[in-house]
């Protein structure tokens, strides 16, 4: 007996609006299906699939374990679908849409200033830009380009390098005048030393003093979520801070803020990569046109 064809794509995508609006009515409205066909539809991939999807009431429906995996693969699925049609329909052109993820301190000091000519370059594309320092999941993150500082872990992930940047210790010339200025790795035990509130690969301060390397711990009464949180403390003369050269070179050149124990200094650098999706399966245009893009004007220095 032959088997039957089945509209795979179709089905996701019903399911999907059904999960999304919230119901059968809402889904069969959009889809332009009437609710009964929408629920036999439901009741036939559940059949196919061997299990339940959806536990439906008078109220509402519920997603169980299974259907929260089956909706978030259907959205990949539908996703890249759409990737390959807008393909197909636009040959090279980069057109649709771009998420990106990156630290708030390299979309306010690198990313923002050019991303006009980004815009201006390819108007057919657009742009969700998030703003975190805490490591994504591109996929689950539903992220095309992340932008990731220091060293990275081995992974399936593809990488992009947009250079090295110092790492300078800095405080507020009110802050200095209060406290004194630390002239060895002593004196900082003293100090309000600013730091993150997320694990980091190294958890101190890397300085030479006499011939030997010193990890100062990170240990002050306030913390922050990302880098340029940081940089806003240390400019409010909250505490001590050690944030990379590119985002604190204005605040130094201006006076907000002071270089400290640069006479300790290693020589510490933070490499930044643009790491992405793409080792098994072609790079979209829209995806490839910002990646060229950051390693012609994102890099950091």
């Amino acid at each position: 007996m032959a088997r039957l064809e089945v509209n795979r794509s179709g089905e996701m995508d019903v399911f999907v609006r059904v999960v999304e609006l919230g119901g059968f009515s809402p889904a069969a409205r959009a889809a332009r299906m009437t609710p009964s066909a929408v629920s036999k539809l439901i009741a036939r991939l559940e059949s196919r699939l061997g299990t339940r999807l959806l536990i439906r009431s008078t109220r509402q429906l519920q997603l169980t374990p299974e259907g929260c995996a089956f909706y978030e693969g259907a959205k990949q699925v539908l996703a890249d679908l759409e990737d390959v049609e807008r393909a197909a329909s636009a040959g090279e052109q980069a057109v649709g849409h771009v998420k990106l993820n990156t630290s708030a301190s390299y979309a306010t000091h690198i990313l923002t200033p050019v991303l006009p000519e980004f815009l201006a370059r390819h108007p057919a594309v657009t742009l969700d830009i998030v703003q975190t320092d805490t490591v994504v999941d591109l996929l689950a993150e539903r992220a095309d380009i992340a932008i990731r500082a220091g060293p990275l872990k081995s992974s399936s992930l593809m990488a992009r390098k947009l250079g090295e940047t110092r790492m300078i210790t800095v405080a507020a010339p009110l802050y200095l005048e209060r406290f004194g200025r630390p002239r060895t790795t002593a004196d900082l035990e003293h100090h309000d030393r600013l730091g993150p509130d997320y694990a980091r690969a190294v958890d101190g301060w890397t300085y030479r003093e006499k011939g030997r390397t010193v990890v100062v711990p990170v240990a002050g009464r306030v913390k922050a979520s990302d880098g340029e949180g940081l940089r806003r403390l240390a400019l409010s003369g909250v505490g001590i801070a050690r944030l990379p050269a590119f985002t604190v070179r204005d605040d130094i050149a201006g006076g907000r803020l002071v270089p400290i124990l640069g006479h300790l200094d290693t020589g510490e650098a933070e490499t930044f990569h643009a790491v992405f999706v793409g080792h098994d399966r072609p790079l979209p245009a829209r995806v490839r046109a910002l990646l060229d893009f950051l390693a012609e004007k994102g890099s950091v220095s």
